[in-house]
């Protein structure tokens, strides 16, 4: 079986620190598929400008934070190759390359496109660097020559379009990329605190570097299940975020019991909230200890090994992008 080579990014905005939602949707991915193959997992600043471009003042800060995470988790600098992209020219020039072939109708179409223009109305986003995010994403992707690219569902419609720009690539001039394969998690979406998906943007998340009391004064005030407005009411376990977070961090005799107990008002949702705040802190714990060891690193020091590794391979791909198209 051929090694697979696996590329995905992540982007420093916000506060720049991930929240269990990321882990779920992405690292967690990440961290396993560093066992079957050559991995490049990069921190994508330029994406971050393309609905941020107006706010820059902590972007090396988020930076920082986004790179701390990553180690936490158990991204190994050493066995994968993390940088940051911005240290790699290379995917300009490939952007500005695939730009001259890509349709704009394709672009224009993305489900994205339109709903972010919607949920981020407070911000101008009618750029040409908006627009043609998807194109840098797929230029992340193929710069690397990856044929593997965890993500989360939301993500399924842009591989989609990567992989129609490289079929349309290889027509035009030749077959030189490999079409990249989404890799799927379990748990695509995770709820936050208030029911909604977990994010950023909604205030409702759990951070990987949240403090053991942060984690408990986020959880305590959870929505639940709305049948459940008495002590004594029963309810339908799957319909509560609690037991949704308790599915994906909770164990198995737990889940069942949480289950059973809820169904007949046995446990109340204070006690049961309990449970969930200490599974995720017990969860949460080598994360923040892992985080600790790299606090006094800087982050050019960590990074600076893999933006070398990752522009000579971009610098290959892109000299073959030049050969191909007679440049």
């Amino acid at each position: 079986m051929t090694p697979r080579v696996i590329m995905s990014g992540i982007r420093p905005s916000g506060t720049g620190e991930f929240h269990l939602g990321h882990w779920e949707g992405a690292l967690k991915s990440w961290v396993k598929l560093q066992d079957v193959g050559e991995c490049y997992y990069s921190i994508v600043d330029w994406h971050a400008l393309t609905t941020d471009y107006q706010d820059v003042g902590n972007i090396q800060t988020n930076i920082r934070q986004s790179l701390l995470d990553l180690l936490a988790v158990g991204i190994d600098p050493v066995r994968s190759v993390v940088y940051l992209q911005s240290a790699v020219k290379e995917i300009a020039e490939l952007f500005l390359l695939l730009g001259m072939m890509t349709p704009l109708g394709w672009l224009e179409r993305v489900p994205t496109f339109k709903e972010q223009q919607e949920q981020l109305s407070d911000r101008d986003i009618n750029t040409f660097g908006f627009l043609g995010y998807p194109l840098l994403q797929t230029v992340d992707i193929v710069i690397m020559k990856a044929d593997t690219v965890p993500v989360g569902e939301d993500q399924v419609f842009h591989l989609e379009l990567a992989r129609e720009i490289v079929r349309r690539f290889n027509g035009l001039y030749g077959d030189y990329f490999p079409e990249p394969q989404a890799f799927l998690t379990a748990i695509p979406k995770l709820p936050g605190v208030d029911g909604r998906k977990m994010s950023k943007s909604y205030g409702n998340a759990i951070y990987l570097n949240d403090a053991p009391a942060v984690v408990e004064e986020k959880i305590k005030p959870m929505v639940t299940d709305v049948r459940r407005k008495r002590r004594s009411d029963p309810g339908i376990p799957d319909d509560c975020p609690v037991f949704t977070l308790h599915k994906a961090y909770s164990h198995t005799a737990e889940i069942a019991t949480v289950n059973a107990e809820c169904r007949s008002a046995g446990i109340g949702c204070l006690d049961c909230k309990k449970i969930l705040i200490q599974n995720v802190n017990v969860f949460l714990d080598p994360f923040r200890q892992r985080r600790s060891r790299y606090e006094k690193i800087s982050a050019a020091e960590i990074l600076e090994p893999g933006n070398r590794r990752a522009s000579e391979r971009a610098r290959q791909t892109v000299a073959q992008v030049r050969s191909l198209m007679n440049i």
